[in-house]
C-alpha cells in the first residue's frame, strides 16, 4: 500500500495476471487467491540503533516496527505468513534510548523499506511457469 496515497502498489494477481484488485478485498468477497502457500509472503526484516536497549526495550522496539508492515502489507500476518521483524542496539553512542521514541521511528522506517523494496523489485522467472512481473513492469505497460 502506499502510505501517501494509499493506493496499491503491488499484490495479487487478478484474473488478467496484471491487475491487483488488493488481497483483502478480494478475500472478503469470497475470491481469496487460488495459489495461498505457507511461507509465500514472509517478510522479514531489522531495524537497528547505536542506543543503549535492554532485551526487553529492544523487543518492543521490535513489536512496534511491525506497526509498519500493517501500513504497508495488507493482508500481513496471516497464516500464510512469516512476518517477522527483529531490532538490535549496538549501545555504541553510549545514550540510553527511548522505546516509544525508537519503536515509533521503527515504524516509520520500516512502512518506507517496504514501499522502497517494492518500487526496486525486478520480476521473476521461475520455472515452468509464467514470468511474474514486479510492480515497476506493471507501471510500465
Amino acid at each position: 500500500i502506499d502510505p501517501d496515497g494509499g493506493g496499491i502498489i503491488a499484490g495479487s494477481r487478478g484474473p488478467d495476471g496484471g491487475h491487483w484488485p488488493g488481497t483483502t478485498a478480494a478475500i472478503l468477497k469470497g475470491e481469496a487467491p487460488a495459489l495461498l502457500q505457507a511461507g509465500m509472503a514472509t517478510t522479514i526484516g531489522v531495524v537497528a540503533t547505536d542506543a543503549v536497549l535492554t532485551k526487553a526495550q529492544a523487543q518492543k522496539v521490535a513489536q512496534m516496527s511491525h506497526d509498519g508492515l500493517a501500513r504497508a502489507i495488507d493482508p500481513v500476518h496471516t497464516m500464510f505468513d512469516g512476518d517477522t521483524m527483529f531490532a538490535l542496539a549496538t549501545g555504541a553512542s553510549g545514550l540510553a534510548g527511548n522505546p516509544s521514541t525508537l519503536g515509533i521511528m521503527a515504524a516509520t522506517v520500516t512502512m518506507r523499506a517496504v514501499v522502497r523494496a517494492v518500487r526496486a523489485a525486478t520480476g521473476v522467472q521461475l520455472p515452468g511457469l509464467a514470468r511474474i512481473p514486479s510492480a515497476s513492469d506493471q507501471q510500465k505497460r
